[in-house]
């Protein structure tokens, strides 16, 4: 039996499944958890620590129809210049309440599309964060950057602020496809960007680029990948374009009879995964590539590879604090989640508490779940010992529901004298596989593939 046919039989080209950036996943965070579990958490984190922190900006100057991230349309700054407020006046509480002596390991502006902000905004923004929770010596500064909406000042102002790590989205440089998927960036204006960031010494740079959108074909995705190579990035993250339009409106914009199938899906990405690899860049988890000096690769290399909201990091800190209307924030406790209006997050913030409206306190076998999970993600590996040393795994219990997993997907998986691996024509299960390891999972999620 080929590869393809085991795949399809175990389900792969009909899954629908999580990416696993939490476990539990947030369609299962509950409203239980509030402004005062999100205080005390913080309270809690040891003076001294490391923590990262994330800020999300949700305006866009259009809303791309493939995206399912919660933004919102404008196309002026006032709306944009009233969130600075608010976000400013969030970054005070959480400078009131953190514990002293706490510094950032890692430092995240995502959207949205944080470059809305003019020049002054982002060194406002970025003054009062260095206030609140100053850098680490060797921290890292990274902005997700649209090349439509960059231009010297701004990026002035952003290496100006310490940012030393850039991302781009890229999605497809073919013009056909970016008009379907509502998303013009030529390939001219994204090298710009490329050469602007590195012109003001911010050499690390990440890229985006989705495979399964309609139209695309092994040849157009060929030539973007190749498009996307002469920008010489440090690390690349390789999505599937989540169809998932009961969530995100605009999505319905998207002719759903131009996708590929799954199985056309697959090897689209294997066409796009070859290419890097031939290139150089290092295979990291499900979807990211990166150059061996880059800092994934090498904490790839070193078993240190995590996975949160953002998708692969070499981030260890235990704490990820989320500003900004709907960001997530994770803590040794649990998961605590921002407003995802808006309007709400902006009345909370403005009555002087934090916008904490849901998330999950950490209980039973949540945290050896969790890490069970990541493990596989990352490593495609789970340690045993580490299970039952680190998070109290109970030896019987875990190695029965090893063996399950093994039982049910057969040769896709191997169990060790370590504990389970995942040999590389299983990899494409990845997914599955943990959500064999999921207690909560019945939601509906993206593609397997």
């Amino acid at each position: 039996m080929d590869q393809i046919t085991q795949l399809a039989r175990l389900g792969l080209f009909d899954a629908r499944v999580p990416r696993y950036t939490s476990y539990p996943t947030a369609p299962h965070f509950g409203t239980e958890i509030g402004a005062a579990d999100f205080t005390r958490w913080i309270a809690a984190i040891p003076e001294g620590a490391r923590i990262s922190l994330y800020l999300h900006v949700p305006f866009c100057r259009r809303l791309c129809w493939f995206c399912a991230c919660r933004t919102q349309g404008t196309q002026n700054e006032e709306p944009v210049r009233a969130y600075l407020q608010t976000l400013l006046s969030e970054v005070a509480l959480l400078k009131a309440q953190l514990p002293r002596g706490v510094t950032l390991s890692r430092l995240h502006w995502g959207g949205g599309t944080p470059t809305l902000m003019s020049a002054d905004m982002i060194a406002t923004l970025a003054a009062a964060i260095r206030d609140a929770v100053p850098m680490a010596p060797d921290g890292e500064f990274s902005v997700e950057i649209d090349p439509n909406e960059i231009d010297d000042a701004r990026a002035d102002a952003l290496a100006a602020a310490g940012m030393n790590r850039a991302s781009i989205g890229v999605q497809d440089f073919d013009p056909e496809i970016q008009k379907v998927i509502g998303r013009e960036q030529s390939y001219e204006v994204t090298r710009t960007a490329a050469q602007m960031l590195r012109a003001r010494g911010i050499t690390s740079l990440n890229a985006d680029i989705l495979y399964g959108l309609p139209g695309q074909t092994r040849e157009k995705i060929s030539q973007s990948v190749q498009m996307l190579l002469s920008l010489n990035p440090d690390r690349v993250a390789l999505y599937g374009y989540a169809h998932v339009p009961w969530m995100a409106r605009r999505q319905t914009m998207i002719p759903s009879d131009e996708l590929p199938t799954p199985e056309e899906r697959l090897a689209l990405f294997e066409t796009a995964r070859k290419l890097f690899v031939a290139d150089g860049y290092d295979e990291l988890g499900i979807d990211h590539f990166a150059l061996p000096t880059d800092g994934l690769a090498r904490a790839a290399k070193a078993g240190l590879m995590r996975r949160n909201f953002q998708g692969y990091t070499d981030d260890t800190a235990e704490v990820l604090v989320g500003l900004g209307a709907s960001s997530i924030s994770r803590f040794p406790q649990g998961y605590a989640q921002n407003a995802p209006a808006t309007s709400a997050y902006t009345a909370a913030i403005r009555e002087g508490r934090f916008s904490t409206s849901r998330g999950h306190a950490f209980s039973g076998e949540d945290r050896m779940r969790a890490r069970l999970i990541e493990a596989l993600m990352c490593d495609f590996r789970v340690s045993t010992r580490e299970l039952v040393q680190d998070y109290g795994a109970d030896p019987a219990a875990l190695a029965r529901l090893l063996s399950s997993c093994a039982e049910h997907f057969g040769p896709m998986v191997a169990l060790t004298t370590e504990g389970l691996e995942i040999p590389e024509q299983g990899r494409p299960l990845t997914r599955m596989i943990a959500r064999h390891f999921d207690a909560y999972d019945l939601s509906k999620h993206s593609s397997a593939i």
